[in-house]
């Protein structure tokens, strides 16, 4: 019970352990559809009995662990939880994909919410990787997980990466966003491969980030606005870089 906790709490007991927690039916469903089964399914007394969780549990093949409503609020990091859970193990990344023209890097952006709602937003729109500086929120936290909503688990999510490394490695266009005088989004030729930088909302990308990047945009907001989170920035640029893909094939 304490271990679960810690993995729901404490981002050094996840990267330790290589597991994290995801809870909700539709966390777990759509584990079980991309990656198969967890290591360990938790159900709140009760809720096994609901059909939906019934199914779940069937298509898992594992036999849950039953924890009493309030011991299962220790682990659930939701106000309102749905009464299943699952420890996921936290695999290495796979190969990098040479399909997917599009890589993501995130430097320094810390709210859990916009980190998760990029890995949902970069797994729509057909990214290949995402990684992540030393700073970030964790990826594997309840939070981010709920957030994005299972995109974790259609992308190689690389977290403590050497961003400046892994750009450079790239060898292909860079682009970041900015709130003025970046060329208009939908002018910015984006069709190739492409790597998309997004910061820290305030501080923006870092200088030796910055110094990497070969183009910069900024999003047309003639609504008053001065700008947008990061999290809505980035589902704007990775979509218009999947509609100009798409519009030359």
């Amino acid at each position: 019970m304490q271990r679960w906790r810690k993995l729901a709490d404490d981002a050094r007991a996840r990267r330790r352990e290589r597991r994290a927690l995801i809870e909700g039916v539709n966390l777990v469903s759509a584990y079980l559809d991309r990656v198969g089964a967890p290591v360990e399914l938790l159900a709140r007394e009760g809720a096994i009995e609901r059909p939906e969780i019934a199914a779940l549990v069937r298509r898992a093949g594992l036999a849950p662990v039953v924890l009493a409503e309030n011991l299962f609020r220790t682990v659930a990091d939701t106000e309102s939880p749905s009464g299943l859970a699952a420890e996921i193990a936290i695999h290495p990344p796979r190969p990098e994909s040479a399909s997917s023209p599009l890589r993501v890097f995130l430097d320094g952006v810390q709210d859990a919410g916009n980190v998760g709602a990029i890995l949902r937003s970069a797994a729509a729109f057909g990214a290949g990787e995402v990684y992540l500086s030393p700073d970030c929120a964790d990826p594997w936290s309840p939070k981010v997980l709920r957030a994005a909503m299972g995109g974790h688990f259609f992308l190689n999510v690389i977290d403590h990466a050497d961003l400046a490394h892994e750009i450079d490695r790239f060898g292909a266009d860079t682009v970041c966003a900015v709130p003025r005088e970046g060329t208009p989004l939908h002018q910015c030729s984006l069709a190739g491969r492409i790597g998309w930088v997004f910061g820290a909302e305030g501080r923006g990308v870092s200088e030796p980030l910055g110094a990497r990047i070969s183009k910069r945009i900024t999003i047309p907001m003639p609504g008053g606005i001065e700008s947008l989170n990061v999290g809505a920035a980035a589902a704007i640029c990775l979509y218009e870089s999947l509609r100009q893909r798409l519009a030359d094939q």
